[in-house]
């Protein structure tokens, strides 16, 4: 159970105009030192609101600190969480938006100046900092089954497998997601909803928060999920750029392309191991390969996309009889799908059609995101399923919990919408070079070494691609020894499966460990 050492006085944030928030909050720009709480003992007061005073805003800058402990891998681990808001500046120093982070802080540490930092990002790009706070690094984690379905009742329960026992986190919620919000009127929110525009904004951010905590000793590392992993790699690059920000670790958890080139028939043919995989997972292949280990399958899968598949579609209508039939065969072999649909689409099957496709004769869907989900359309017929079934499951288990952890467990209260996904209008993606800028960061950085992780059954960020994205990072591969890869039997959030968030966290804290130089080791190449 979560112990509070600290009273916030039971305050609700949603109107920052009632007294007292200012009482216990102070100025919405005044500083705060790592060390500070709300004061213990504030009397509270009530104000009674006119009605063109009231409304759903959060205060510009605000935070909440409680005291915690989890046991992580048998041992007992005190820790601080400090939950609240932070303003994003414009160049004259105004508010412009309101970040809402949480960060958790162990405290039986002795040098805590120098313990690492973890940045967490989600993705979306209109995705709250909720999955991987609640379900993967975090010390709390939702109620859900081993394979990661909801249960009731809702709620939370402590993660034994958090990586807090070696490094502090940060869960950072972009502009409108979670409780973060664009502040003023005249605020053009178009300037934070973009590619660039997003990187630029969040690594100002990154360093006031640095600031404010009294971490910029410490060994820093980021982390993202999905178009997380497009911000994260283009943060790598724009802290060390303009904030002279140096990083120890990225990791990518179900990356995007990055800006990497695979149109055409690579894309088109990076799909089959994924296929393989759902296939494997559904019974949908021969006795001979169903009995045969996934790992077993997908590589002999990948060995044909590689060898065979993409040669032949590359020479599209001139490819030779022989070797088009060839390619048929097979892949319908290692996609579960049927050879006449494979001919049918030029060996060019869609990811919404199998989708839709594999598990048709029984009458069920597969999910996006996660293809162990199934679902049910209102008909058979179509190209593509009604709905996500893994997303709707997982809505199903974590927006309750989030709803309640925060007022609850860690006291912020407020009347603002916790956005799950918030509205971030038609997002600007010219000029994605994030994969080359962290390519770039890593250069101009020896110590900066990626870690990249992917579920076999997400069907919207394949493994398989991200195996790809790591080929192409570095094309002169003299930083070869500085990527590395993990996969696990789950979906795009793999760490739901109970057997793989454990074997995940354990990923992470063994990276984290080795990307840590020995002390004087200096950041240079021989």
């Amino acid at each position: 159970m979560p112990r509070f050492r600290t009273s916030p006085s039971r305050l609700w944030l949603g109107i920052p105009f009632v007294l007292t928030i200012q009482l216990v909050l102070g100025s919405p720009q005044a500083g705060w030192a790592k060390d500070e709480a709300p004061a213990d003992g504030v009397k509270e007061e009530t104000t009674t609101l006119k009605l063109e005073d009231a409304g759903r805003s959060i205060p510009v800058e605000t935070r909440v600190v409680t005291q915690h402990e989890v046991t992580v891998k048998g041992e007992k681990i005190p820790y601080e969480a400090t939950v609240g808001t932070l303003p994003v500046w414009d160049g004259e120093g105004k508010p412009i938006a309101t970040l809402f982070y949480t960060y958790y802080r162990r405290t039986d540490v002795e040098d805590a100046e120098r313990r690492p930092l973890l940045i967490s990002f989600n993705g979306g790009p209109g995705s709250a900092s909720v999955w991987m706070h609640l379900a993967y690094t975090g010390p709390r984690m939702i109620n859900i089954d081993d394979e990661g379905y909801p249960v009731q009742p809702y709620g939370l329960h402590e993660n034994p497998h958090s990586i807090l026992d070696v490094a502090d986190i940060v869960y950072v919620n972009p502009v409108n997601t979670g409780y973060s919000r664009v502040v003023g009127e005249k605020v053009n929110a178009s300037q934070f909803f973009g590619v660039n525009q997003d990187i630029s904004y969040l690594a100002e951010w990154i360093n006031t928060f640095v600031t404010r905590v009294n971490r910029w000793q410490s060994p820093k590392y980021l982390i993202g999920e999905s178009y997380g992993t497009t911000r994260v790699s283009g943060l790598a690059y724009k802290l060390q750029d303009s904030q002279w920000m140096y990083l120890n670790g990225v990791i990518l958890v179900s990356p995007t392309d990055l800006g990497i080139d695979r149109e055409g028939p690579v894309g088109a043919a990076n799909r089959l191991p994924y296929y393989a995989a759902t296939a494997w997972y559904h019974n949908k292949l021969s006795k001979k390969l169903q009995q045969q280990d996934l790992l077993e399958v997908l590589e002999q899968a990948e060995k044909f996309t590689i060898d065979k598949l993409l040669p032949t579609m590359t020479r599209g209508a001139w490819a030779s009889d022989d070797d088009r039939q060839e390619a048929i065969k097979t892949y319908a072999k290692y996609s579960g799908l049927s050879e006449a649909v494979v001919a049918q689409h030029n060996l060019d099957v869609p990811t919404n059609f199998f989708w839709k496709e594999l598990l048709r004769d029984e009458g069920q869907t597969i999910g996006r995101l996660d293809s162990r989900y199934k679902g049910i359309d209102r008909q058979d017929a179509g190209n593509s399923p009604d709905f996500n079934a893994e997303l709707a499951s997982w809505l199903h288990s974590f927006t309750p919990a989030v709803n309640w952890y925060f007022p609850n467990e860690l006291k912020f209260k407020t009347d603002v919408k916790y956005n799950m996904f918030g509205p971030v209008g038609r997002w600007d993606r010219n000029g994605d070079r994030t994969g080359e800028n962290l390519r770039q960061a890593m250069a101009m950085n020896p110590y900066l070494k990626v870690m990249i992780q992917s579920g076999y059954y997400d069907g919207a960020c394949t493994y398989f691609d991200a195996k790809y994205t790591m080929w192409h990072l570095d094309p002169s591969g003299r930083m070869k020894d500085r990527l590395s890869y993990k996969g696990y039997r789950g979906g795009h959030m793999m760490y739901l499966r109970s057997e793989d968030i454990e074997l995940a966290n354990d990923d992470i804290r063994e990276f984290i460990k080795a990307s840590l130089p020995k002390e004087g080791t200096p950041a240079r190449y021989e």
